[in-house]
């Protein structure tokens, strides 16, 4: 989920993706995948410890040989008779594997808790011999938290689970589909991979959707999420479709993202995204500047062009979003990474953990908000309650505080939850300043973009891409 850039340029609302029509028919391109059935990263994914997972080859078990001792002449010509075959009996336990669309909970295809590690680089030569900016208290607080086996094993969770949720969306999601249906089942799959419906107060808390799934189309760059009230939107042939969401175990969020196509046009606005995201992630790491970052994303996009209806474009990092750190129960830490070259010398610190994600797009770059709310997030300030004037303010605050806390949640998420008579409420939150409502982002209308993002955790001596797959 992008971090907003403040002081975006405006310019002249234009179409917004709150218009589209026709049906087309189509197969995706541009995705690469060489997943496993259930989802999962593979041989290089979950080793020894991929319980649940495997092949059937060795599961029967070898004929016993049959040895004669002691027998006379005249016994073994009497025993000319055929003698009847021994099979081995076959192992009667079955091999669990992944429903489509998900609904076996990953406890179940992992019952040794143990999950794949992420995709493990090494730091360059040059962060070797690093002078680290924190205190030495707070850097041995965030290595502790890095090697803690609880902390990497709900970041590995939920990355396996947003392998798998994803996994879905990549082969079954096509053209003529609805928005809506879409979202609601990517959030399905990830409630039923983590055993948790999320309907009981302080159950989100534990577990559940780390932000609402954007589905942001073409020229909607950024934070589109279909919600009531809105005309359902039919995903089209000639749509380009990011794919955003996230999966919070314990408040730690795996933030992450790809693009869909189903024209092979937009081939290369996908690979310079790619491209660029993958360039980032090479370059964090421990005592990296901002702005080091920043620079190789946009040294990489902008090398790339897209010929689009017989006309060459120009691939542009957006400037309006950046990359972002991540903390517990905040998908956005305080920390941000823009796409374009910059002078800020902040770095990245040992134990901190990053959403390294890249936009680009055929448009102008500069975004403007698009009409309607994508979700809300509490301020992280928010008090334990409020008092206000109006009644359903004071109703609908509780609920948020008992089922999201600080993480952004739509308006779906309310009605899911039985809530009625909230938009009053949630507008005086708003105007309060307690509570912050995110908009959809827009580039100018008949522009193009596209999305790639991971979550990485930067370890005392390697970082660990935990969201990484076969897919991108």
């Amino acid at each position: 989920m992008g971090s907003k850039t403040p002081g975006n340029d405006n310019y002249q609302r234009g179409d917004s993706q709150s218009s589209s029509a026709a049906i087309g028919n189509g197969e995706v391109r541009g995705r690469n995948n060489s997943q496993d059935g259930d989802g999962c990263m593979g041989s290089n994914g979950g080793g020894e410890d991929d319980d649940g997972e495997g092949d059937d080859d060795n599961n029967d078990v070898a004929p016993p040989t049959l040895t004669l001792t002691g027998a006379s002449s005249a016994d073994a010509s009497k025993s000319k008779k055929k003698k009847r075959k021994r099979h081995g009996k076959k192992n009667k336990t079955s091999i669990l594997k992944q429903s489509s669309p998900p609904r076996v909970p990953l406890h179940d295809l992992f019952p040794s808790g143990s999950y794949p590690t992420g995709e493990l680089l090494g730091y360059d030569a040059s962060s070797e011999t690093r002078n680290t900016a924190k205190t030495k208290e707070v850097r041995i607080d965030g290595l502790r938290r890095t090697n803690e086996s609880a902390f990497l094993d709900n970041y590995r969770k939920a990355a396996e689970i947003h392998r798998q949720a994803r996994h879905w969306v990549q082969q079954s999601v096509k053209p003529g589909q609805t928005l809506t249906e879409i979202a609601v089942e990517v959030e399905d799959s990830v409630r039923a991979l983590l055993d948790n419906q999320g309907l009981e107060p302080g159950q989100s808390l534990q577990a559940g959707m780390g932000f609402p799934t954007g589905l942001s189309l073409n020229n909607v760059v950024a934070h589109y999420t279909p919600n009531p009230g809105q005309k359902d939107i039919v995903l089209q042939h000639s749509d380009v479709m990011k794919v955003d969401f996230g999966v919070h175990i314990n408040g730690w969020i795996v933030d992450s993202a790809f693009t869909m196509a189903f024209d092979p046009e937009y081939d290369n606005l996908l690979a310079a995204v790619k491209a660029a995201t993958n360039a980032g992630i090479k370059t964090a790491g421990i005592d990296v500047r901002i702005s080091d970052v920043s620079a190789a994303i946009q040294e990489t996009m902008e090398s790339y062009e897209v010929e689009i209806k017989g006309r060459m474009y120009p691939v542009k990092a957006v400037r309006s979003l950046c990359a972002h750190d991540i903390k517990q129960y905040r998908i956005h830490g305080g920390k941000s990474i823009p796409f374009v070259k910059n002078s800020d010398q902040t770095k990245m610190e040992e134990g901190e953990v990053f959403a390294i994600e890249t936009f680009g797009t055929t448009g102008r770059a500069y975004l403007k908000d698009d009409s309607g709310i994508y979700g809300y997030g509490l301020d992280p300030g928010a008090p334990a309650r409020v008092s206000l004037p109006l009644a359903s303010a004071n109703r609908v605050y509780k609920t948020i505080k008992d089922n999201f806390g600080g993480i952004v949640f739509c308006r779906r998420y309310l009605e899911r939850l039985g809530v009625e008579r909230y938009l009053a409420g949630l507008n005086s939150l708003v105007s309060n300043g307690i509570l912050e409502a995110y908009q959809p982002l827009m580039d100018v209308p008949g522009s193009y973009s596209a999305q790639f993002e991971h979550t990485i955790l930067l370890r005392e001596s390697q970082k660990e891409v935990v969201s990484r797959g076969d897919d991108y």
